[in-house]
């Protein structure tokens, strides 16, 4: 059973209080509106009533629903007011799906400073694009990752999350996923993975071609840990290199995969425009490419480990409202460091190593460039210190 005997009712998944709610609970009522972005079944909906469980005089609106979306494409602030209510906390939850929202939330904004609106989107290219300039000084962003595993300790130790951190790796962090027996969390992921993972590039988007889409991902899902060509990728799916480009856009903007960039500063032979991707959830991954095996029987370990360990440091950087710049470094002669952040002009280079007992250290040519970086080798005897 996938990650142990754990109750799995909507009771259990409340319990996990996500990290981002005290961040978004003290930016409330300073007169900014909050937009929550996140993939579909992330928890956003769970998180918004969460935040109005915690709220007096708090309204929840589905703007999925026909009924609510004509009401609230309207830029008649008066009908706007009619409809929202006396309420002092207003949850618009998918709110990409009504027309023109960064203009009828920058009069809503405007018009009624005392309204506090969160609203989610689980398409930043639909939801961000529209309100970035009508909001410009008027918002506040927030992105809600699957689970992390310091949000896990809400409910389980370190030896109990130690434990189960195959299950993870291999079945992913998604809440409707987590703690569900190995065939129900399949069955779950292949269902996220076919239906949902593409609905907002499909829909808002008109993509015609889904099927390169689907290509595309288990192209780069079995290249995770390794550098990443687009003229490779071109030849591989038969298609140009500005339509894999924008792709690839469509898929991080949709929350799918991120991408690192090459470090290059010193060193005539480092890459300056090498990129890697990674996948938001490493469940999503696996079922892209119908891979659950144990890690003992798989040849991917050691990239389901990296990125691992760099997407939860993501989801702590952004929890913490950690700003910093991150990389991966490598050279033409192929020395390379997995995972570069810097912070405060401050260099830290990372090494990650499924097995504890590899010898492998930080490049000795990347220490003689960059003699001032602080130099990490994260295994499984220490990882905690790194995501949490």
């Amino acid at each position: 059973m996938f990650l142990g005997k754990f109750v799995k009712s909507l009771k259990y998944k409340s319990m996990i209080r996500r990290e981002i709610q005290s961040v978004i609970e003290e930016q409330l009522y300073k007169g900014k509106v909050v937009i929550i972005y996140g993939p579909r079944r992330v928890g956003k909906t769970t998180l918004s009533k969460q935040l109005l469980a915690d709220q007096e005089n708090s309204r929840y609106i589905n703007c999925e629903l026909l009924e609510n979306k004509l009401a609230l494409e309207t830029t008649n602030s008066i009908a706007l007011k009619s409809y929202l209510g006396n309420y002092r906390l207003i949850v618009l939850d998918e709110a990409q799906h009504i027309n023109d929202i960064g203009r009828i939330l920058k009069i809503i904004a405007d018009t009624y400073p005392e309204i506090q609106i969160i609203a989610t989107g689980s398409s930043s290219f639909e939801l961000g694009n529209r309100i970035s300039e009508p909001l410009t000084g008027r918002s506040r962003e927030y992105l809600l990752y699957p689970f992390s595993l310091s949000e896990l300790l809400n409910v389980k130790d370190h030896i109990v999350l130690d434990a189960g951190l195959e299950g993870i790796l291999r079945f992913g962090l998604y809440p409707e996923v987590y703690g569900k027996p190995e065939g129900e969390a399949i069955e779950e992921l292949s269902q996220i993975s076919s239906t949902y993972l593409y609905k907002d590039i499909l829909q808002f988007e008109m993509i015609k071609r889904p099927g390169l889409l689907l290509n595309l991902l288990n192209a780069i899902a079995l290249q995770i840990g390794s550098e990443v060509s687009l003229n490779e990728l071109s030849r591989m799916l038969g298609e140009t290199v500005p339509t894999i480009q924008r792709y690839l856009d469509l898929l991080e903007k949709a929350f799918v995969i991120f991408r690192l960039r090459s470090f290059s500063r010193n060193l005539r032979k480092e890459i300056a425009k090498g990129q890697k991707i990674y996948f938001y959830d490493l469940g999503i991954r696996n079922a892209l490419i119908r891979n659950f095996n144990p890690l003992d029987i798989r040849n991917d370990s050691g990239a389901l480990w990296e990125n691992f360990c760099i997407v939860e440091r993501m989801k702590f950087n952004m929890n913490r409202r950690r700003f910093v710049n991150i990389w991966f470094w490598r050279t033409y002669d192929q020395k390379e460091v997995d995972y570069i952040e810097e912070e405060g002009g401050k260099l830290s280079a990372y090494e990650f190593k499924l097995n504890p007992t590899s010898k492998t250290r930080i490049n000795k040519e990347f220490i003689e460039v960059y003699p001032d970086a602080a130099l990490h080798r994260i295994t499984k005897e220490n990882y905690w210190e790194f995501i949490s």
